[in-house]
């Protein structure tokens, strides 16, 4: 996950060293001696690395022009990740996060380079708060399923997003 401009320009600068590698492999470029197979293999490699990278820098690019509005987590695991992307959809650095909260900017770096492993649960709820976004919560017990009529909400809910975001896209 990228998580600064930074990031973005050292990932973005990966992208194109490998993109110029598959050109070259495609081309037939490279080690005449390798078996045709091992050519093959290095090829699909460095063409699913690049298309990692891609995914990862299509994703910032989605967070930094706002076309996300919801991000659905599975579980308490991954609420660091969405703090980060939650920043990054608000438009803010590091920098203006920390100003926000009375932080020094290398606290949200090392709170961000460890996915907040070091953060306590009330320096999560400031951070949220200082993001301005909502979170709603479902806990589910043990191995209970949801009950079908909070599915139907739930699954509205996810239908108005949907649409929301298809009208804001046009």
């Amino acid at each position: 996950m990228i998580k600064n401009e930074r990031e973005y320009r050292i990932t973005k600068a990966q992208a194109e060293k490998f993109e110029r590698a598959v050109a070259e492999l495609s081309a037939g470029d490279g080690d005449p001696s390798l078996h045709p197979l091992l050519k093959k293999a290095q090829r699909e490699g460095i063409q699913s690395q690049l298309e990692e990278l891609q995914e990862q820098l299509a994703e910032y690019d989605a967070l930094r022009l706002g076309r996300w509005s919801v991000i659905s987590l599975d579980s308490l695991e991954e609420f660091p990740q969405a703090l980060i992307k939650a920043r990054i959809a608000a438009g803010l650095t590091q920098r203006e996060l920390a100003e926000r909260l009375g932080l020094k900017e290398q606290q949200i770096q090392r709170y961000e380079a460890t996915e907040y492993a070091s953060a306590d649960l009330a320096r999560l709820n400031e951070i949220a708060r200082a993001l301005k976004i909502r979170v709603r919560e479902d806990i589910f017990l043990g191995a209970a399923e949801e009950p079908s009529g909070e599915l139907l909400t739930h699954l509205r809910d996810l239908v108005r997003q949907a649409v929301a975001a298809y009208r804001k896209d046009i």
